[in-house]
């Protein structure tokens, strides 16, 4: 398993009223978006927006990041080896499968392996 990028975690709202900032610090569109477990999700550059009420999003406020890979087989191997944790997953998403972990130390990270049909970095 493989990271091929980290995407920071930004916690908004209201997704329409976040992006167009974003969109003029980043000078990216979004586009992936969709809605996921009460939330709304879309990413722009390096960024994972989560929206919604305080209600909704606060489940997924103790993730930290999420982390793109190439392959989900053998994470829960490698984190028990290390003395982290596998929380969540893997699971079937709308972008392929997740998982939710906690690290030596005690970071909480998603990882999310992008199904085959989809561009590895989904914009």
């Amino acid at each position: 398993m493989k990271v091929l990028t980290a995407l920071a975690r930004v916690y908004v709202d209201d997704l329409d009223a976040a992006l167009p900032t974003l969109r003029e610090l980043t000078g990216e569109e979004s586009g992936l978006r969709f809605p996921y477990a009460g939330v709304e999700v879309a990413r722009i550059g390096g960024l994972l927006v989560v929206a919604g009420t305080e209600k909704a999003v606060a489940p997924f406020r103790r993730v930290q990041a999420t982390l793109l890979v190439d392959d989900l087989d053998g994470l829960g191997e490698l984190l028990r080896a290390q003395g982290g944790e596998l929380l969540d997953g893997p699971n079937q998403v709308p972008t392929g499968r997740n998982a939710t972990a906690r690290h030596p130390g005690g970071a909480v990270f998603e990882y999310v392996e992008f199904a085959k049909d989809r561009p590895a970095f989904a914009k």
